[in-house]
Protein backbone atom coordinates (compact mmCIF):
# COMPACT_ATOMS: atom_id res chain seq x y z
CA UNK A 1 0.00 0.00 0.00
CA UNK A 2 1.36 3.55 -1.14
CA UNK A 3 0.77 6.50 0.24
CA UNK A 4 1.81 10.36 0.72
CA UNK A 5 4.23 10.67 3.72
CA UNK A 6 2.97 11.51 6.95
CA UNK A 7 4.99 14.05 8.72
CA UNK A 8 5.30 14.67 12.31
CA UNK A 9 2.19 15.59 14.34
CA UNK A 10 1.40 18.90 14.59
CA UNK A 11 0.80 21.35 17.71
CA UNK A 12 -3.01 20.93 16.47
CA UNK A 13 -3.14 16.90 17.41
CA UNK A 14 -0.41 17.69 20.29
CA UNK A 15 -4.08 19.64 21.59
CA UNK A 16 -5.93 17.01 20.91
CA UNK A 17 -3.98 14.23 21.73
CA UNK A 18 -2.93 15.84 25.38
CA UNK A 19 -6.16 16.10 26.63
CA UNK A 20 -6.58 12.39 26.47
CA UNK A 21 -4.01 12.30 29.33
CA UNK A 22 -2.87 14.28 32.59
CA UNK A 23 0.45 13.98 34.11
CA UNK A 24 0.83 13.84 37.67
CA UNK A 25 3.76 15.31 39.95
CA UNK A 26 5.45 11.98 41.16
CA UNK A 27 5.14 10.53 38.19
CA UNK A 28 1.63 9.53 38.82
CA UNK A 29 -0.50 9.05 35.76
CA UNK A 30 -4.28 9.76 35.01
CA UNK A 31 -5.41 8.22 31.89
CA UNK A 32 -8.25 6.96 29.72
CA UNK A 33 -8.12 4.09 27.35
CA UNK A 34 -7.86 5.59 24.23
CA UNK A 35 -8.92 2.47 22.27
CA UNK A 36 -11.14 1.03 25.23
CA UNK A 37 -14.88 0.59 23.36
CA UNK A 38 -17.97 1.22 25.65
CA UNK A 39 -17.83 -2.42 26.72
CA UNK A 40 -14.21 -2.57 27.66
CA UNK A 41 -12.89 -0.78 31.00
CA UNK A 42 -9.67 -1.08 32.67
CA UNK A 43 -8.16 -4.09 33.62
CA UNK A 44 -9.10 -6.14 36.65
CA UNK A 45 -6.25 -7.12 38.84
CA UNK A 46 -9.02 -10.17 40.13
CA UNK A 47 -8.70 -13.42 38.18
CA UNK A 48 -11.24 -14.37 36.14
CA UNK A 49 -12.51 -17.73 36.94
CA UNK A 50 -12.62 -20.43 33.95
CA UNK A 51 -15.81 -20.07 32.24
CA UNK A 52 -16.61 -16.99 33.87
CA UNK A 53 -16.98 -13.48 30.99
CA UNK A 54 -18.04 -10.61 33.51
CA UNK A 55 -20.47 -8.39 32.78
CA UNK A 56 -19.37 -5.17 34.27
CA UNK A 57 -16.85 -4.10 31.38
CA UNK A 58 -14.25 -5.07 34.25
CA UNK A 59 -12.15 -6.89 32.04
CA UNK A 60 -10.98 -6.73 28.72
CA UNK A 61 -10.16 -9.78 26.90
CA UNK A 62 -8.91 -11.51 24.20
CA UNK A 63 -8.30 -14.55 22.15
CA UNK A 64 -5.08 -16.74 23.01
CA UNK A 65 -3.96 -19.53 20.60
CA UNK A 66 -1.27 -21.38 20.36
CA UNK A 67 1.57 -20.86 18.40
CA UNK A 68 1.75 -23.44 15.78
CA UNK A 69 4.66 -22.94 14.30
CA UNK A 70 6.81 -23.06 17.41
CA UNK A 71 5.61 -27.05 17.49
CA UNK A 72 6.85 -28.15 13.61
CA UNK A 73 9.74 -29.83 13.20
CA UNK A 74 13.26 -27.61 12.70
CA UNK A 75 13.44 -28.33 8.30
CA UNK A 76 10.20 -28.49 6.40
CA UNK A 77 11.02 -29.86 3.07
CA UNK A 78 11.18 -27.63 0.23
CA UNK A 79 8.25 -28.77 -1.20
CA UNK A 80 6.47 -28.53 1.33
CA UNK A 81 7.45 -25.11 2.78
CA UNK A 82 5.07 -22.72 0.51
CA UNK A 83 1.97 -24.69 1.72
CA UNK A 84 3.27 -25.15 4.89
CA UNK A 85 4.03 -20.92 5.07
CA UNK A 86 0.34 -20.54 3.43
CA UNK A 87 -1.55 -22.54 6.12
CA UNK A 88 0.19 -21.33 8.74
CA UNK A 89 -0.87 -17.65 7.74
CA UNK A 90 -4.69 -19.18 7.68
CA UNK A 91 -4.26 -20.04 11.19
CA UNK A 92 -3.78 -16.36 11.91
CA UNK A 93 -6.70 -15.49 9.96
CA UNK A 94 -8.55 -17.64 11.48
CA UNK A 95 -7.55 -16.44 14.76
CA UNK A 96 -8.26 -12.54 13.45
CA UNK A 97 -11.49 -13.16 12.22
CA UNK A 98 -12.58 -14.84 15.48
CA UNK A 99 -11.34 -12.00 17.61
CA UNK A 100 -13.47 -9.86 15.64
CA UNK A 101 -16.96 -11.86 16.33
CA UNK A 102 -15.38 -12.26 20.14
CA UNK A 103 -15.35 -8.43 19.71
CA UNK A 104 -18.96 -7.66 18.41
CA UNK A 105 -20.32 -9.92 21.02
CA UNK A 106 -18.76 -8.93 23.85
CA UNK A 107 -22.23 -7.47 25.54
CA UNK A 108 -24.16 -10.98 24.34
CA UNK A 109 -21.09 -13.12 25.74
CA UNK A 110 -21.82 -11.23 29.23
CA UNK A 111 -25.15 -12.56 29.73
CA UNK A 112 -24.37 -15.52 28.13
CA UNK A 113 -20.92 -17.21 28.52
CA UNK A 114 -22.01 -20.37 26.41
CA UNK A 115 -22.20 -18.43 22.96
CA UNK A 116 -18.47 -17.77 23.32
CA UNK A 117 -17.84 -21.48 23.26
CA UNK A 118 -20.95 -22.18 20.80
CA UNK A 119 -20.49 -19.43 18.33
CA UNK A 120 -16.68 -18.60 18.75
CA UNK A 121 -14.02 -20.94 20.64
CA UNK A 122 -15.91 -24.12 18.98
CA UNK A 123 -15.99 -22.87 15.30
CA UNK A 124 -12.71 -21.66 15.60
CA UNK A 125 -11.06 -25.03 16.71
CA UNK A 126 -12.90 -27.04 13.75
CA UNK A 127 -10.88 -24.63 11.32
CA UNK A 128 -7.56 -24.71 13.03
CA UNK A 129 -8.07 -28.28 13.26
CA UNK A 130 -8.35 -28.74 9.47
CA UNK A 131 -5.67 -26.54 8.89
CA UNK A 132 -3.37 -28.22 10.80
CA UNK A 133 -3.98 -31.34 8.88
CA UNK A 134 -3.64 -30.17 6.43
CA UNK A 135 -0.17 -28.92 7.35
CA UNK A 136 0.58 -32.63 8.56
CA UNK A 137 -0.32 -34.09 5.13
CA UNK A 138 2.24 -31.46 3.14
CA UNK A 139 5.19 -33.13 5.52
CA UNK A 140 4.20 -36.40 5.28
CA UNK A 141 4.51 -35.80 1.26
CA UNK A 142 7.99 -35.66 1.85
CA UNK A 143 9.01 -36.53 5.26
CA UNK A 144 8.22 -37.56 8.70
CA UNK A 145 4.96 -36.28 9.64
CA UNK A 146 5.14 -34.43 12.55
CA UNK A 147 2.94 -35.79 15.50
CA UNK A 148 0.26 -34.24 17.91
CA UNK A 149 -0.40 -31.17 16.16
CA UNK A 150 -3.95 -31.70 16.58
CA UNK A 151 -3.71 -30.54 20.63
CA UNK A 152 -2.45 -26.94 19.11
CA UNK A 153 -6.62 -26.59 17.79
CA UNK A 154 -8.16 -25.40 20.92
CA UNK A 155 -8.21 -22.15 21.98
CA UNK A 156 -9.12 -19.98 24.80
CA UNK A 157 -10.68 -16.40 25.81
CA UNK A 158 -8.18 -14.65 28.42
CA UNK A 159 -7.54 -11.75 30.01
CA UNK A 160 -5.60 -8.68 29.59
CA UNK A 161 -2.73 -8.15 32.50
CA UNK A 162 -3.17 -11.19 34.39
CA UNK A 163 -2.68 -14.71 33.47
CA UNK A 164 -6.00 -15.80 33.94
CA UNK A 165 -8.91 -17.83 31.25
CA UNK A 166 -11.77 -16.39 31.41
CA UNK A 167 -13.20 -18.84 28.67
CA UNK A 168 -13.26 -22.31 27.83
CA UNK A 169 -11.30 -24.25 24.93
CA UNK A 170 -12.67 -26.08 22.19
CA UNK A 171 -13.48 -29.18 24.03
CA UNK A 172 -15.41 -27.53 25.87
CA UNK A 173 -13.63 -27.90 29.47
CA UNK A 174 -12.05 -25.55 31.44
CA UNK A 175 -8.43 -25.07 29.81
CA UNK A 176 -5.36 -23.09 31.95
CA UNK A 177 -2.35 -23.85 29.31
CA UNK A 178 -2.17 -20.56 28.21
CA UNK A 179 -2.30 -18.80 32.20
CA UNK A 180 -0.17 -17.76 34.31
CA UNK A 181 2.99 -17.88 32.41
CA UNK A 182 1.78 -15.82 28.89
CA UNK A 183 0.32 -13.05 31.24
CA UNK A 184 1.64 -9.76 32.07
CA UNK A 185 5.50 -9.46 31.47
CA UNK A 186 5.73 -6.82 34.92
CA UNK A 187 7.42 -9.34 36.85
CA UNK A 188 9.75 -11.18 34.44
CA UNK A 189 11.67 -8.40 32.71
CA UNK A 190 13.79 -7.29 35.11
CA UNK A 191 14.44 -3.66 33.75
CA UNK A 192 10.34 -3.21 34.20
CA UNK A 193 9.18 -4.63 37.23
CA UNK A 194 8.65 -2.56 40.17
CA UNK A 195 9.22 0.32 38.14
CA UNK A 196 5.93 1.57 37.69
CA UNK A 197 5.29 2.64 40.74
CA UNK A 198 1.31 1.43 40.60
CA UNK A 199 1.12 3.81 37.65
CA UNK A 200 -2.01 3.20 35.36
CA UNK A 201 -3.59 -0.13 37.10
CA UNK A 202 -7.12 0.52 38.17
CA UNK A 203 -6.76 4.49 37.61
CA UNK A 204 -9.26 6.15 35.47
CA UNK A 205 -13.28 4.51 35.00
CA UNK A 206 -14.30 4.15 31.38
CA UNK A 207 -13.07 5.33 27.50
CA UNK A 208 -13.46 7.83 25.69
CA UNK A 209 -16.96 7.98 24.05
CA UNK A 210 -16.65 8.85 20.21
CA UNK A 211 -20.14 9.97 20.44
CA UNK A 212 -21.26 6.94 18.74
CA UNK A 213 -21.22 4.33 21.87
CA UNK A 214 -17.59 3.56 21.00
CA UNK A 215 -14.89 4.38 23.10
CA UNK A 216 -11.79 5.30 21.66
CA UNK A 217 -10.69 4.38 18.22
CA UNK A 218 -10.48 0.30 17.89
CA UNK A 219 -11.49 -0.92 21.13
CA UNK A 220 -8.83 -3.09 21.30
CA UNK A 221 -5.80 -1.68 23.23
CA UNK A 222 -3.69 -0.83 24.61
CA UNK A 223 -4.58 0.63 27.74
CA UNK A 224 -3.04 3.25 30.76
CA UNK A 225 -1.61 0.26 32.61
CA UNK A 226 0.46 -0.15 29.50
CA UNK A 227 2.41 3.23 29.60
CA UNK A 228 4.89 4.34 32.43
CA UNK A 229 6.58 7.75 33.16
CA UNK A 230 10.20 7.31 31.79
CA UNK A 231 11.49 9.39 34.73
CA UNK A 232 10.43 6.65 37.11
CA UNK A 233 12.45 3.81 35.79
CA UNK A 234 16.34 3.56 36.82
CA UNK A 235 18.64 3.03 34.62
CA UNK A 236 18.67 -0.57 33.42
CA UNK A 237 21.39 -0.71 30.51
CA UNK A 238 23.82 -2.94 30.80
CA UNK A 239 26.96 -4.02 28.18
CA UNK A 240 29.24 -6.54 27.95
CA UNK A 241 32.99 -5.96 29.00
CA UNK A 242 35.03 -5.92 25.40
CA UNK A 243 37.71 -8.33 25.45
CA UNK A 244 40.73 -9.12 23.72
CA UNK A 245 39.81 -9.71 20.10
CA UNK A 246 36.97 -7.99 20.26
CA UNK A 247 35.61 -6.02 17.16
CA UNK A 248 35.06 -2.72 17.74
CA UNK A 249 33.95 -1.11 14.56
CA UNK A 250 30.63 0.19 13.45
CA UNK A 251 29.15 0.55 9.78
CA UNK A 252 26.32 3.07 9.30
CA UNK A 253 23.90 2.70 6.49
CA UNK A 254 21.47 5.43 5.58
CA UNK A 255 17.97 4.84 4.19
CA UNK A 256 15.98 7.50 5.22
CA UNK A 257 12.59 7.42 7.19
CA UNK A 258 10.04 6.38 4.84
CA UNK A 259 9.27 9.63 3.66
CA UNK A 260 8.08 8.12 0.45
CA UNK A 261 5.71 6.30 2.51
CA UNK A 262 5.92 2.60 1.31
CA UNK A 263 3.67 0.61 3.23
CA UNK A 264 1.51 -3.22 3.54
CA UNK A 265 0.32 -5.32 5.60
CA UNK A 266 2.30 -8.32 4.29
CA UNK A 267 5.37 -10.34 5.63
CA UNK A 268 7.17 -11.83 3.38
CA UNK A 269 9.37 -13.85 5.73
CA UNK A 270 6.82 -15.53 7.54
CA UNK A 271 3.62 -15.39 4.84
CA UNK A 272 5.62 -15.11 1.66
CA UNK A 273 2.63 -15.21 -1.05
CA UNK A 274 0.27 -14.49 1.33
CA UNK A 275 -1.52 -10.77 0.87
CA UNK A 276 -2.37 -9.44 4.42
CA UNK A 277 -0.07 -12.06 6.01
CA UNK A 278 1.08 -9.35 9.30
CA UNK A 279 -2.87 -8.64 9.07
CA UNK A 280 -1.15 -5.13 10.79
CA UNK A 281 0.82 -2.68 8.76
CA UNK A 282 4.77 -2.16 8.02
CA UNK A 283 6.99 0.58 7.25
CA UNK A 284 10.13 -0.13 5.09
CA UNK A 285 13.05 1.43 4.34
CA UNK A 286 15.62 0.41 1.97
CA UNK A 287 14.10 -2.46 -0.87
CA UNK A 288 11.33 -1.06 -2.12
CA UNK A 289 10.27 -4.12 -4.01
CA UNK A 290 9.23 -5.80 -0.63
CA UNK A 291 5.77 -7.18 -0.55
CA UNK A 292 4.65 -10.67 -0.19
CA UNK A 293 5.19 -11.98 -3.73
CA UNK A 294 9.36 -10.72 -3.66
CA UNK A 295 11.42 -13.40 -4.98
CA UNK A 296 15.11 -13.60 -3.64
CA UNK A 297 15.72 -12.39 -7.51
CA UNK A 298 13.29 -9.32 -7.10
CA UNK A 299 15.06 -8.03 -4.14
CA UNK A 300 18.23 -8.06 -5.89
CA UNK A 301 16.83 -6.47 -8.75
CA UNK A 302 14.61 -3.72 -6.56
CA UNK A 303 15.62 -0.28 -6.11
CA UNK A 304 16.48 1.04 -2.68
CA UNK A 305 16.49 4.11 -0.92
CA UNK A 306 19.77 3.71 1.06
CA UNK A 307 22.39 6.17 0.07
CA UNK A 308 24.97 3.19 -0.49
CA UNK A 309 22.97 1.40 -3.57
CA UNK A 310 25.15 -1.70 -2.65
CA UNK A 311 22.84 -2.41 0.29
CA UNK A 312 19.29 -3.19 -1.23
CA UNK A 313 18.47 -4.84 1.99
CA UNK A 314 14.97 -4.15 3.42
CA UNK A 315 14.32 -3.72 7.31
CA UNK A 316 11.29 -3.11 8.26
CA UNK A 317 8.69 -2.94 11.43
CA UNK A 318 4.60 -2.15 12.58
CA UNK A 319 3.81 1.44 11.59
CA UNK A 320 3.49 3.88 15.11
CA UNK A 321 0.13 5.18 14.98
CA UNK A 322 -1.02 8.42 16.80
CA UNK A 323 -5.02 7.99 18.39
CA UNK A 324 -6.16 11.78 17.95
CA UNK A 325 -8.87 10.94 16.09
CA UNK A 326 -7.48 11.25 12.83
CA UNK A 327 -8.31 8.70 10.56
CA UNK A 328 -5.15 7.21 8.29
CA UNK A 329 -6.20 6.24 4.05
CA UNK A 330 -6.11 2.58 5.45
CA UNK A 331 -9.50 3.13 7.75
CA UNK A 332 -10.86 0.59 5.80
CA UNK A 333 -8.31 -1.40 4.39
CA UNK A 334 -6.47 -5.10 5.03
CA UNK A 335 -3.60 -4.34 7.67
CA UNK A 336 -5.72 -1.16 8.95
CA UNK A 337 -8.93 -0.53 9.89
CA UNK A 338 -9.95 -4.24 8.66
CA UNK A 339 -7.58 -5.25 11.27
CA UNK A 340 -8.49 -3.08 13.80
CA UNK A 341 -5.33 -0.70 13.34
CA UNK A 342 -6.27 2.74 13.27
CA UNK A 343 -4.91 6.26 13.63
CA UNK A 344 -3.10 8.57 12.08
CA UNK A 345 0.55 7.10 10.67
CA UNK A 346 3.69 8.40 12.48
CA UNK A 347 6.67 9.61 10.16
CA UNK A 348 9.85 8.99 12.52
CA UNK A 349 12.03 11.98 12.73
CA UNK A 350 15.06 9.67 12.12
CA UNK A 351 15.85 6.11 11.10
CA UNK A 352 19.05 5.00 12.71
CA UNK A 353 20.71 1.69 10.87
CA UNK A 354 23.78 0.41 12.17
CA UNK A 355 26.42 -2.73 12.47
CA UNK A 356 28.24 -3.27 15.46
CA UNK A 357 30.57 -5.82 16.76
CA UNK A 358 31.33 -8.75 18.81
CA UNK A 359 32.75 -7.83 21.88
CA UNK A 360 34.62 -10.68 22.28
CA UNK A 361 35.42 -12.02 18.64
CA UNK A 362 35.73 -11.06 15.42
CA UNK A 363 32.58 -11.23 12.81
CA UNK A 364 31.79 -13.17 9.47
CA UNK A 365 29.95 -12.03 6.59
CA UNK A 366 26.20 -12.34 6.49
CA UNK A 367 24.94 -14.35 3.61
CA UNK A 368 22.94 -12.61 1.00
CA UNK A 369 19.10 -12.70 1.53
CA UNK A 370 19.83 -14.26 5.18
CA UNK A 371 16.32 -13.55 7.32
CA UNK A 372 16.35 -12.08 10.76
CA UNK A 373 13.09 -11.24 12.54
CA UNK A 374 13.86 -9.71 16.22
CA UNK A 375 11.18 -9.80 19.07
CA UNK A 376 7.80 -11.43 18.74
CA UNK A 377 4.45 -10.02 17.06
CA UNK A 378 2.19 -12.27 19.35
CA UNK A 379 4.10 -11.74 22.44
CA UNK A 380 1.07 -11.30 24.26
CA UNK A 381 -0.29 -14.31 24.28
CA UNK A 382 2.83 -16.64 23.49
CA UNK A 383 4.91 -15.25 26.24
CA UNK A 384 7.36 -12.85 26.29
CA UNK A 385 10.61 -15.16 25.51
CA UNK A 386 11.45 -14.00 22.27
CA UNK A 387 10.30 -9.95 23.25
CA UNK A 388 13.06 -7.98 22.43
CA UNK A 389 12.19 -4.46 21.43
CA UNK A 390 12.74 -1.75 23.59
CA UNK A 391 11.09 1.48 24.09
CA UNK A 392 12.59 4.76 25.42
CA UNK A 393 12.96 8.36 25.25
CA UNK A 394 15.70 10.63 23.94
CA UNK A 395 17.57 11.72 26.86
CA UNK A 396 16.98 8.79 28.73
CA UNK A 397 18.34 6.01 26.58
CA UNK A 398 20.17 4.51 29.47
CA UNK A 399 16.61 3.57 30.60
CA UNK A 400 15.09 0.48 28.01
CA UNK A 401 11.26 -0.93 28.79
CA UNK A 402 10.16 -4.07 26.87
CA UNK A 403 6.80 -4.31 27.99
CA UNK A 404 5.76 -1.15 28.69
CA UNK A 405 5.28 2.17 26.24
CA UNK A 406 7.30 5.67 27.55
CA UNK A 407 6.20 8.51 28.65
CA UNK A 408 8.59 11.40 27.42
CA UNK A 409 8.81 14.71 29.23
CA UNK A 410 8.26 17.48 26.93
CA UNK A 411 10.71 17.79 25.03
CA UNK A 412 11.65 14.23 24.60
CA UNK A 413 10.36 11.65 21.49
CA UNK A 414 9.77 8.42 21.61
CA UNK A 415 12.84 5.71 20.84
CA UNK A 416 12.24 2.15 19.79
CA UNK A 417 15.43 0.15 19.23
CA UNK A 418 15.50 -3.05 18.26
CA UNK A 419 19.17 -5.26 19.04
CA UNK A 420 19.01 -7.83 15.93
CA UNK A 421 20.31 -11.48 17.04
CA UNK A 422 24.34 -11.51 16.37
CA UNK A 423 24.81 -14.93 16.13
CA UNK A 424 24.42 -16.81 12.40
CA UNK A 425 24.87 -21.06 12.15
CA UNK A 426 27.02 -20.75 9.54
CA UNK A 427 24.50 -22.66 7.07
CA UNK A 428 20.94 -21.41 6.75
CA UNK A 429 19.59 -18.01 5.48
CA UNK A 430 15.83 -19.10 7.19
CA UNK A 431 14.46 -21.74 9.27
CA UNK A 432 10.86 -23.29 9.87
CA UNK A 433 10.07 -21.06 12.01
CA UNK A 434 12.46 -18.30 11.09
CA UNK A 435 14.63 -18.42 14.26
CA UNK A 436 17.09 -20.84 14.87
CA UNK A 437 18.94 -20.02 12.01
CA UNK A 438 20.44 -16.92 14.21
CA UNK A 439 20.72 -16.59 17.94
CA UNK A 440 21.81 -14.09 20.34
CA UNK A 441 25.24 -13.80 22.10
CA UNK A 442 24.97 -14.94 26.10
CA UNK A 443 25.50 -12.10 28.72
CA UNK A 444 29.31 -12.39 27.90
CA UNK A 445 28.69 -11.54 24.42
CA UNK A 446 29.77 -14.66 22.82
CA UNK A 447 28.03 -16.77 20.69
CA UNK A 448 26.02 -20.05 21.23
CA UNK A 449 28.34 -23.34 20.27
CA UNK A 450 27.95 -23.92 16.34
CA UNK A 451 26.92 -20.55 15.75
CA UNK A 452 29.11 -17.29 14.52
CA UNK A 453 29.60 -13.53 15.30
CA UNK A 454 27.54 -11.44 12.44
CA UNK A 455 27.48 -7.92 11.83
CA UNK A 456 25.24 -7.02 14.34
CA UNK A 457 21.83 -4.91 13.42
CA UNK A 458 20.86 -2.11 15.65
CA UNK A 459 18.04 0.00 14.81
CA UNK A 460 17.25 3.26 16.39
CA UNK A 461 13.56 4.55 15.46
CA UNK A 462 12.52 8.29 16.76
CA UNK A 463 9.54 9.85 16.59
CA UNK A 464 7.75 13.37 17.82
CA UNK A 465 4.65 12.59 19.50
CA UNK A 466 2.60 14.18 22.37
CA UNK A 467 3.56 13.40 25.69
CA UNK A 468 1.40 10.61 27.61
CA UNK A 469 -0.70 7.41 26.23
CA UNK A 470 -1.48 8.51 23.22
CA UNK A 471 0.32 6.03 20.40
CA UNK A 472 1.18 2.67 19.82
CA UNK A 473 2.06 -0.19 17.54
CA UNK A 474 0.37 -2.08 15.15
CA UNK A 475 -0.46 -5.39 16.14
CA UNK A 476 -2.70 -8.28 15.11
CA UNK A 477 -5.77 -7.41 16.42
CA UNK A 478 -5.73 -10.27 19.49
CA UNK A 479 -2.29 -8.71 20.85
CA UNK A 480 -4.26 -5.53 22.11
CA UNK A 481 -1.59 -3.56 20.61
CA UNK A 482 0.69 -4.54 23.45
CA UNK A 483 3.75 -2.40 23.61
CA UNK A 484 5.76 -6.32 24.02
CA UNK A 485 4.58 -7.39 20.79
CA UNK A 486 7.12 -4.78 18.81
CA UNK A 487 9.03 -5.91 16.61
CA UNK A 488 11.70 -5.90 13.10
CA UNK A 489 12.38 -7.79 10.11
CA UNK A 490 15.48 -7.56 8.20
CA UNK A 491 16.53 -9.33 5.02
CA UNK A 492 19.80 -8.76 4.21
CA UNK A 493 20.56 -7.78 0.33
CA UNK A 494 24.19 -6.07 0.44
CA UNK A 495 26.27 -7.16 -2.45
CA UNK A 496 29.31 -9.58 -2.04
CA UNK A 497 31.67 -6.04 -2.09
CA UNK A 498 29.98 -4.17 0.79
CA UNK A 499 29.55 -6.84 2.79
CA UNK A 500 32.95 -7.68 2.89
CA UNK A 501 33.33 -3.71 3.43
CA UNK A 502 31.19 -3.68 6.51
CA UNK A 503 32.88 -6.82 7.98
CA UNK A 504 36.67 -5.19 7.43
CA UNK A 505 35.23 -2.03 8.92
CA UNK A 506 33.91 -3.59 11.89
CA UNK A 507 36.48 -5.99 12.69
CA UNK A 508 39.07 -3.30 12.21
CA UNK A 509 37.59 -0.98 14.93
CA UNK A 510 36.67 1.58 12.18
CA UNK A 511 33.36 4.26 11.82
CA UNK A 512 32.20 3.80 8.37
CA UNK A 513 29.39 4.48 6.13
Amino acid sequence: MRRASRKRSTLANRAIAASAALILGGGGLLAVNVYASAGEGWSSPDPVQSGELRSTGQQMSTIDCPEVANDLPEEVPDSARQEVDRELAALDSQITEAYKRFADSQQQIAQDPNLAQNAILGPLKDKRLATIDRIAIAFDRAAERPQGLESLAPCTLRADDNGGVDGQDGDGQDDGQNGDDQGDNNDDAGQDGNQDGGQGDGQGDAGQDDGNGNGGQAGNGPNAADFVDIQSVQPNVQQPQQQRGASRGEFTTNCGTNENGKFNPDNVIVAPGVSNGAHHMHDYVGNQANDAFASDDDLARGQTTCQNQGDKSTYYWPVLRLQNGQNENDANADGGGKDSNVGEIQTPTEVSLKFVGSPVSKVTAMPRFLRIITGDAKAFTNGDANANASWSCTGFEDRQLKDKYPICPEGSQVVRTFNFQSCWDGQNTDSANHRTHVAFADENGACPNGFQAIPQLVQRIVYDVPPGPGFAVDSFPEQLHKPGTDHGDFINVFNSRLMQKVVSCVNDGRQCT
